[in-house]
Formats: structure tokens, C-alpha cells, sequence
């Protein structure tokens, strides 16, 4: 994250240190408007704390998965690895440990504010709520790895690289999905709180005296639980690190022998068609963004938050409300959000850029190919989304469809103008390279998510709102370095 430059080291400590202070004061708001009783060790607040433990280690487990898989195909120092004179299960040891603590710093991060107000207004005993953290980052490695290998094992090296990353982005994303999924039809509401507190849940949630309350009691400074909890974390941890570390060589052998093999793509059937220069690079950007395992694990998680909304129409087909409305910022923001990604890919992520830069073909028509290749692939997802809003009522079908084309166009506009030559590995880090691009387009999403909901309401002001959304672009590309 530094590059080893101190003033890098300086930037980073300082936009950490006013993000920490930021959460803080999120923390402050959020319990200075809770009430009371919620942080009573009833089993209301046991299963609002196990949900949130359950939370993050959803997300730890998913970080982890996607980790562990990191070490078996995209590291690049395994020669230095094996003449190296220290042991190799010393070696992925201490990966495996740098694994955990990664995980348990990011959700520090995060939650540790929400623990340190706990702390402030409730007493130090909520301060415990960081060994339970620790402990729950070193259980759902061990489990990552155990996940991961029996992947391995199961469908081979090849197959492992795309599993897992789909897998990590389902866990990640599935158990907030899944509570939204059943508050909705429970009491008729997204929100997860009401959800947990409702008397539903308390009915079929275990006794007080199960050990599945352990967790939490531990977060509120038992430390009987608090030992129970940090002591089998921890030797959970040891057991698969000690069993599988002297065994990663090997796999990381198998998956770098699998990833060198060529694939025959060839085949007697298969035969040359003859397309148009424009016609052909759409054709060679969607093969690409199909080929692509990390881009298709990433994507899926945001595809994966569309269920709910999903369920929200199936349900509102159903019973003939009007909380359609609601499903059309939520669909122009995903689309905008994908459609950045995609274009990135397309763009900045070029892996022949020389080659299209002697094709017999202006520059402006490989650009304009690369973003239909986009939008052709946005179109396709979100089209029966369209179509069933265009049933229920067909000016909300199509306001959401041009809300859905304003954004994307917009994120691919952005992509375009602050395009620089990257590779698609570090998609993950697309980010990294352009702050500015990066929340440009995300409040261009924004503000066109927020134009289309008010014309959803069928008021005039989204006209007022959609040209404040074509000024931000204008205002952005004046900043462009492509200008």
C-alpha cells in the first residue's frame, strides 16, 4: 500500500486515522438515538449481537477464501519459496497467520468504533468484543482452508480458481441477503433490526442457556465465555494450519502446472467467422469478461444483492402495492456500479493494446465497441427486471430503464476519460488508481439513482436532478486527464 515511501506511509496513516475518527462519530450518532433496553442481556439483545458476530464472520470467512486461493494461483514466488533455506510449512505458516490477522484488522477497523462507544456509554465490559473478533477471524481461516482444500481435492486446480471465488462472494453476501429475504415476508419490512427483535425470531431462537449464546456473551464481558470462545478460535486455528501448511507446496505445484497448460479452443467443429472490425471486438471483449473468474466472482456479489429486490417485486406483483418505486434506484445504482467495473475491464484493462492501436480502424470506434460490449452485457442482466417493472406499470419500466442506461453510460463515460494502461489482475485494486474516478462515478450513480426515484414518484424535480447528474459529468471531465 506504501511502495516502502515514508510520505505514502504518512497519507495512509492520516486518511486511517480521520476514518477511524469518522466511524467514531457514526458510532456516537448511532447509539445516542438507540434505546436503552436493547443493550440488556435479554435474548433480544443475544441474537442482535450473534447476528452481528455472525456478520462478520460471513464477511471474514469470504476475505479468507479469497486469500487462501491467492496463495495457490496468483503468487509468484514460488521458486523463491522452494530454494529458500527456511521450511516451507514454516513458510505458508506464516501466511496463514497473516491471513487471520488481515481479516480480524479490516473488521477492526470497521467495528472496533462501534465497540469503543459500547465501551464509552455501557461500561469496559463491551471491550471484550476484540478477543471475540480475533477469535472469530482465526475460526473462519481455519474453516476457509478446510473449504478450500476439499475444493481442491474435489473438482481439481482448474475448477478451484473459479469455485472459490464464486463461493466467497455467496458467503459474503448471502446470510444479509437471506435476513433481508425474511424480514420481507415475516413483517413485511427489509430492515434486519426489526427482523432480529420481532417475535418471530424470538420464538424460534435457542434457549438462553445454549452454547450458541457464547459469542455474544463473551461480548458482553463474561469471561468464562470470553476464554471458552478465544481458546477454541485459537486451537481450531493451530490444528488446520499444522495439518494442511506442509501440504500447500504441493497444491500450489498442481495449480501453477494447470494454469501454464494451454486449452484447445479449437476443435474440428469449430470454424472462422468472418465479422465486421466493430462487430469482431465486441465479440473478443464479451469472451474475455466470459473467461474471466475473478471478474465473474466479483460481479456476482453484486448481482447477488438484486435478490431482494428481486423478492420485493415478485412480492409486490402480489400484492398489487406501490413499493415497486422503490426497486428503481436500487437497480440504476447496480447497474452503474457494474457498468464502471466492466468498463475498467474493457478500457484500462486492455491486455493487446498495441495491436488495437494498429488495427485499420479509427480510435474512436474500438472505444465505442468496447462500451457496447458493456452494455450489451448490462442489458442482458437487467432486462427481466425491466420487463417485469414495464408489467406492473409501464412508465416505471421505463423511467428504470433509462435510468438504468443514464447510469451505465455515465460510469462508462467516467472509465473512459480517466483510462490508463493496467492489467485485469488488479481489478480488485481498479480503485486505487484514480480516487477522484472513483468517487466521481460513484455520485454520478448516485445522483442518477436519486433522479430516477423521483421520477418513479412522477415529479417534475427529477428533471432538475438529472441535469445536476449531466453537470457532475461535465464538471468531471473538465478535471479528466484525457482532456
Amino acid at each position: 500500500m506504501t511502495g516502502g515511501m515514508w510520505h505514502r506511509g504518512l497519507k495512509l496513516s492520516a486518511g486511517l486515522t480521520i476514518f477511524i475518527a469518522c466511524m467514531h462519530g457514526v458510532a456516537f450518532y448511532i447509539f445516542q438515538h438507540m434505546d436503552a433496553d436493547i443493550f440488556n442481556r435479554d435474548q433480544r439483545t443475544l441474537i442482535i449481537t450473534s447476528s452481528s458476530i455472525l456478520l462478520s464472520a460471513a464477511a471474514m470467512l469470504s476475505q479468507a477464501m479469497e486469500s487462501v486461493t491467492r496463495i495457490f494461483y496468483t503468487r509468484s514466488d514460488l521458486e523463491l519459496i522452494i530454494t529458500s533455506p527456511a521450511r516451507i510449512q514454516r513458510l505458508f505458516f506464516v501466511r496463514l497467520v497473516a491471513i487471520a490477522l488481515s481479516g480480524c484488522i479490516m473488521s477492526l477497523v470497521l467495528i472496533g468504533p462501534f465497540i469503543d462507544v459500547l465501551a464509552w456509554y455501557h461500561g469496559a465490559r463491551w471491550l471484550s468484543g476484540y478477543g471475540v473478533l480475533l477469535a472469530t477471524s482465526l475460526a473462519t481461516t481455519a474453516v476457509a482452508i478446510i473449504f478450500t482444500v476439499i475444493l481442491f481435492r474435489a473438482i481439481g486446480p482448474r475448477g478451484t480458481r473459479l469455485a472459490a471465488q464464486i463461493v466467497a462472494a455467496i458467503i459474503g453476501g448471502a446470510l444479509i441477503v437471506g435476513l433481508q429475504i425474511a424480514a420481507l415476508f415475516s413483517i413485511g419490512t427489509t430492515s434486519r433490526f426489526e427482523f432480529l427483535r420481532s417475535r418471530f425470531v424470538v420464538q424460534h431462537a435457542p434457549a438462553l442457556g445454549s452454547p450458541f449464546w457464547l459469542p455474544a456473551r463473551a461480548s458482553f464481558g463474561d469471561l468464562s465465555a470470553l476464554g471458552v470462545v478465544a481458546v477454541s478460535g485459537l486451537a481450531i486455528f493451530i490444528a488446520v494450519a499444522l495439518i494442511y501448511a506442509p501440504r500447500f507446496s504441493g497444491y500450489v505445484v498442481h495449480a501453477a502446472s494447470a494454469s501454464r497448460r494451454q486449452t484447445r479452443f479449437a476443435t474440428a467443429a469449430s470454424r472462422f467467422i468472418v465479422r465486421n472490425p466493430a462487430a469482431s471486438l465486441r465479440h473478443k471483449e464479451l469472451l474475455l469478461l466470459l473467461r474471466d473468474p475473478w471478474l465473474i466472482s466479483q460481479s456476482l456479489t453484486q448481482l447477488l444483492y438484486l435478490v431482494p429486490p428481486a423478492v420485493l417485486l415478485i412480492k409486490t406483483f402480489a400484492s398489487n402495492g406501490r413499493a415497486v418505486v422503490i426497486l428503481v434506484p436500487i437497480l440504476v445504482m447496480a447497474a452503474g456500479q457494474l457498468s464502471g467495473g466492466l468498463a475498467w475491464l474493457t478500457i484500462s484493462g486492455e491486455d493487446a493494446p498495441d495491436l488495437l492501436g494498429t488495427a485499420p480502424m479509427p480510435s474512436w470506434r474500438i472505444q465505442r465497441a468496447k462500451i457496447e460490449a458493456v452494455l450489451e452485457c448490462v442489458s442482458v442482466l437487467f432486462f427481466p427486471f425491466v420487463v417485469c417493472l414495464a408489467l406492473f406499470s409501464p412508465a416505471t419500466g421505463f423511467i428504470a430503464a433509462a435510468g438504468i442506461a443514464a447510469s451505465s453510460l455515465s460510469a462508462s463515460q467516467i472509465q473512459l476519460w480517466f483510462r490508463s494502461q493496467e492489467t485485469r489482475r488488479n481489478f480488485r485494486r481498479r480503485h486505487t488508481s484514480s480516487r477522484f474516478a472513483t468517487f466521481a462515478e460513484a455520485f454520478s450513480c448516485i445522483i442518477w439513482a436519486a433522479a430516477a426515484a423521483i421520477a418513479a414518484e412522477r415529479s417534475w424535480v427529477a428533471i432538475v436532478i438529472g441535469l445536476i447528474a449531466i453537470g457532475v459529468l461535465a464538471l468531471v471531465r473538465l478535471f479528466s486527464p484525457v482532456r
